[in-house]
């Protein structure tokens, strides 16, 4: 369990959400803070950005592979995109992406790969990759 005070964990989560999704996303989603949604920020920022995806048992790459993996088989091609730029960001290449896809494909199903890689293909053309 993590020891730090709760400013600080909050920090070093927005600092790794801002690294992973990068910061004019982040930035924007935290402009648009108001008094309905700061609770789930917070829990966004401390809890799954600090205490989960700061964790030393997985490296960055391996848990993007899961979240786009995870989010292909619930069908979130919204979430989907924006961590497909985050796999990028965190060292993914195409080709790794690819092979996530290949897997959900087996296990999740062709529909579910269909729209990943549909996705995929969007954010590596906004990216111009």
């Amino acid at each position: 369990m993590d020891k730090r005070s709760h400013k600080e964990r909050y920090a070093d989560g927005l600092k790794t959400r801002r690294e992973v999704l990068g910061a004019e996303y982040v930035d924007k989603g935290m402009a648009a803070v108001d008094d309905f949604n700061a609770p789930f920020v917070d829990l966004l920022n401390s809890y799954c950005w600090n205490d989960v995806w700061n964790r030393p048992g997985l490296p960055r790459q391996t848990r993007s592979m899961l979240n786009l993996a995870m989010l292909s088989a619930l069908g979130r091609s919204q979430e989907l995109k924006l961590h497909i730029n985050g796999a990028l960001n965190n060292g993914l290449t195409k080709d790794d992406i690819r092979e996530v896809f290949l897997q959900v494909a087996i296990y999740c199903g062709v529909p579910a790969a269909v729209e990943s890689f549909r996705c995929a293909k969007e954010v590596f053309k906004d990216r111009g990759i």
